[in-house]
């Protein structure tokens, strides 16, 4: 899990996820989609490779990546309980809102 947290650090990279997210992508692509040199996009693509948050196929003289989702599940079942703890504590603030609005009317 930490390699995959380090790896998302970056605004690039998660910048670069967030395309793949949506459709496969070369890395041309990624490329004009971020404001650094190809060379920096190249690094950014093998540390996500590296990290198993993407794949790359060669299609002939192209490379096209894909999101491996799978990568984020450690990640996102290590965030559950963060995200236990504030959905107890929006229910709480639901609460004390409601009881302040029955004690204006």
């Amino acid at each position: 899990m930490d390699v995959v947290l380090q790896a998302l650090a970056d605004q690039s990279r998660r910048t670069v996820l967030e395309i793949l997210r949506d459709h496969p992508a070369t890395a041309g692509e990624l490329a004009e989609a971020l404001p650094i040199a190809r060379p920096g996009v190249s690094r950014h693509l093998r540390v996500l490779r590296e990290a198993g948050l993407v794949d790359v196929r060669q299609d002939a003289q192209r490379r096209i990546y894909t999101l491996r989702p799978e990568a984020l599940v450690e990640v996102d079942e290590w965030l559950e309980g963060y995200r236990a703890l504030w959905r107890h504590r929006l229910d709480a603030l639901h609460t004390e809102i409601a009881r302040g609005k029955k004690e204006r009317q």
